[in-house]
């Protein structure tokens, strides 16, 4: 028997690609944009990171916070699945919320491309990594952030939201200031481990920039979910 799947929720496009000229914009955009007013909470998860890695970027302190930006994702994916099967009787809404989770599951990935690169340029830098500043730390750190991601996602989703969109805000500003702090990177080819996937760029810096602008549309996404946190 044949069987004909008429409609079906297609994993998103992603962040758009920018070209060498629009990277450059972008990145001028995001400096010349205040930061977001961070929330207590996300201070509390700042604060920690700055003591421990630095408050100047770096390609560790990137990498640490690419494990932690997949974190939120995976628990609205979590919650999604719940919700599936808590309205698992009203098949319109259930096909609603399934599109939620195919986005949380984009995004996650889109971030994990971010660390394998990250994770890409620490090895081909030759920058130490130990055990308990970057598989220790933040493995605990993410766990914090995964259940105050879902309880918030529990108890008043746009919360969740807007908790993330001051995380990739930071994320945002952290790589286009540290592109603009280190020029040189203009003129350091992207070595395109990832190419086939996450695209060819010019220089490490506009590598770097495409990263800050992925940042930016999942902070815009997540300010947008803020308007109608729950699927309805």
């Amino acid at each position: 028997m044949t069987v004909t799947v008429d409609h079906r929720p297609e994993a998103p496009a992603g962040p758009p690609k920018l070209d060498r000229d629009q990277l450059r914009r972008a990145q001028q955009d995001t400096l010349d944009t205040p930061r977001m007013k961070y929330s207590l909470l996300a201070k509390m998860m700042f604060k920690p990171v700055d003591i421990m890695y630095g408050k100047q970027g770096s390609y560790t302190k990137f990498a640490m916070l690419e494990i932690i930006a997949r974190v939120p994702y995976q628990a609205w994916e979590r919650m999604g699945y719940w919700a599936v099967h808590h309205h698992r009787g009203r098949s319109a809404l259930a096909r609603r919320i399934f599109e939620r989770i195919v986005e949380a599951r984009a995004d996650q990935d889109n971030e994990q491309w971010h660390l394998l690169i990250l994770q890409d340029l620490v090895q081909r830098t030759g920058q130490r990594q130990t055990w308990l500043l970057h598989r220790a730390a933040p493995w605990l750190i993410a766990f914090f952030y995964y259940h105050v991601s879902w309880v918030l996602f529990l108890v008043r989703p746009d919360w969740s939201y807007r908790l993330n969109a001051e995380f990739e805000d930071h994320a945002e500003h952290g790589y286009m200031t540290f592109v603009a702090e280190n020029p040189e990177l203009d003129f350091v080819p992207d070595p395109g481990t990832y190419a086939a996937e996450y695209g060819r760029y010019r220089s490490v810096a506009d590598l770097l920039r495409q990263i800050g602008h992925d940042e930016r549309t999942h902070k815009l996404d997540s300010l947008e979910s803020m308007r109608e946190p729950r699927v309805r």
